[in-house]
């Protein structure tokens, strides 16, 4: 099976990405390259004198930060739901 993709061009700061995405991705990648540019220009207004490199590296730190953060969240919602659960039956038998 042949994965349908499509070229698409992102620009990133100064820069431009050339890359064949699936074309069902094709959003989430534009949306991606927004959230990157919106984060540089943050550090940028933070840090005006630091370097392109330094301002990137802030960027990619915060999001993979984030990233970490949103898989934590999700790896404990099974948990959390089972945790409610026990919650929830306790309760209902001590109120008998």
């Amino acid at each position: 099976m042949s994965i349908d993709k499509q070229h698409i061009n992102l620009h990133l700061d100064a820069h431009t990405v050339g890359l064949d995405v699936p074309r069902e991705q094709e959003p989430n990648y534009r949306k991606a390259a927004d959230l990157l540019n919106r984060r540089f220009q943050y550090y940028l207004k933070l840090r005006p004198n630091a370097s392109a490199e330094q301002l990137w590296m802030y960027t990619a730190l915060e999001v993979a930060v984030a990233l970490q953060s949103d898989a934590r969240e999700k790896s404990l919602a099974p948990v959390e739901k089972e945790v409610n659960k026990l919650n929830t039956l306790i309760t209902e038998k001590l109120n008998q």
